[in-house]
C-alpha cells in the first residue's frame, strides 16, 4: 500500500528593492525548501523548490549470512569452509530462495596468533547473500540457515523496494503541486499573477534506503519490511503577470 505524505517547505520571497522572510511554523511542522522571485526586465519570474514524499512498502528482503569455522591449518579451514557454505546453500535453496538470488559476498582466511608471532590455528570464512522475493517465506529462510550448522553467521538483513518507479511518480506530482501552490501564494502577496511555467529540473530524489535488522512483527512473524519513504525536490521557474 502506497500512503501520501504533503511536504511543508518555508520560502523566502525576493522581489526588485523588497524582501519578505519566510513565515516560520511551530516546531513540528519546520519548513524547508526556498522561493525566490526576480523582476528581470519585462519578464518578471518566480523560481520555487517544491518537495514531495511517498511511503512505500519494501517487497524483497536480501539476508546477509556465511559460514565461519577455525582449523589447525589453512587447508582444513578452507575446506571445512567451502562445506559448510555448500550445505548453507543448500538449505536456502530448499527453504524456496532461487539458485539465481544465491550469490558468494566473502571468502577470507587468515592466521590467528596466540602470541605474536606464534600462529594457534587458522580461520575460514564465506559469506552467503540470499534474496528473498517472497517475505511469506522469510522467517522459512532464516530458520532454514540456522539450521544448517553451528558454522552459520547472520550479519543482518536488508529490506528494499524492487521497483520505485511507482511512488516515484507520485512523489514528483506532490513535489510539482507543492512548488505551484507556494508560486501561487507569493506571487499573490507580490501583487501578481501566476503564468506559465519557464523551467522544471528535478533536483533530489531520495529512493527508499534499505532499512537494516529484524524487527517484530504481526501474524506469528518475526521479520517485518516496516516502511519506507521515497523523496523528490522540484525547481520550477514560474512566469509572472
Amino acid at each position: 500500500m502506497i500512503k501520501m505524505s504533503q511536504a511543508i517547505t518555508s520560502a523566502v520571497l525576493v522581489t526588485t528593492g523588497l524582501c519578505f522572510a519566510g513565515l516560520s511554523g511551530g516546531a513540528a511542522l519546520a519548513d524547508s525548501g526556498s522561493s525566490v522571485m526576480t523582476v528581470e526586465g519585462s519578464r518578471p519570474q518566480i523560481t520555487v523548490v517544491g518537495e514531495g514524499s511517498v511511503s512505500t512498502t519494501p517487497d524483497i528482503m536480501r539476508l546477509d549470512t556465511g559460514v565461519e569455522v577455525r582449523r589447525p591449518t589453512p587447508g582444513e579451514a578452507f575446506t571445512a569452509a567451502r562445506a559448510a557454505a555448500a550445505d548453507l546453500t543448500q538449505a536456502l535453496l530448499a527453504a524456496g530462495v532461487a539458485p539465481k538470488d544465491l550469490r558468494t559476498d566473502e571468502l577470507t582466511l587468515a592466521p590467528e596468533y596466540k602470541d605474536y608471532p606464534t600462529i594457534s590455528g587458522y580461520r575460514a570464512t564465506q559469506g552467503v547473500e540470499a534474496v528473498v522475493r517472497d517475505l511469506d517465506k522469510a522467517d522459512d529462510v532464516v530458520d532454514a540457515a540456522a539450521a544448517a550448522g553451528e558454522a552459520v553467521r547472520f550479519d543482518g538483513v536488508t529490506f528494499e523496494v524492487s521497483d520505485n518507479r511507482v511512488p516515484l511518480r507520485l512523489a514528483r506530482d506532490i513535489a510539482f503541486r507543492d512548488a505551484k501552490s507556494r508560486a501561487t501564494q507569493y506571487a499573490r502577496l507580490a501583487g501578481r499573477g501566476l503564468g506559465r511555467v519557464m523551467e522544471i529540473t528535478e533536483q533530489n530524489v531520495t529512493p527508499p534506503t534499505p532499512f537494516v535488522g529484524f524487527a517484530a512483527a504481526v501474524d506469528r512473524s518475526s521479520i517485518s519490511p516496516g516502511r519506507k519513504n521515497v523523496s523528490v525536490s522540484v525547481r520550477v521557474v514560474y512566469e509572472l503577470e
